[in-house]
């Protein structure tokens, strides 16, 4: 199975999180809020587009956007193989951290 980044590993819990409000707008508003930092649509929709090639998630066309001309909105759902690629990310995580109390990052990571 291929491996997912961090940011895609944020991406898919926010297209889950998000269901059917799942759009490049709410994801990326989304997104910018969890990591604190800006998140532009240039790498938003790069990283979509990786996450389609891996087939993670895929898209489906939602209502027309007002004022876009007709444009709709694309709606991104997370695939089973996109499921099958959170729990191994879950799974690793939980191995890193395994041990380590929460507590060792209060303060500069040492157990003064």
């Amino acid at each position: 199975m291929k491996e997912l980044t961090k940011i895609e590993e944020i991406l898919l819990l926010a297209i889950w999180r998000l269901k059917k409000d799942a759009y490049g707008v709410k994801i990326r508003q989304h997104v910018s809020t969890v990591i604190n930092k800006d998140f532009s649509y240039g790498h938003l929709y790069d990283a979509l587009s990786q996450l389609e090639k891996k087939e993670f998630v895929q898209r489906e066309l939602g209502e027309v956007l007002p004022n876009q001309r007709g444009r709709r909105k694309n709606i991104y759902s997370v695939t089973e193989l996109g499921f099958a690629a959170l729990r191994k990310a879950r799974e690793v995580n939980e191995a890193i951290w395994d041990g380590i109390p929460r507590f060792a990052f209060n303060n500069r990571g040492d157990n003064e």
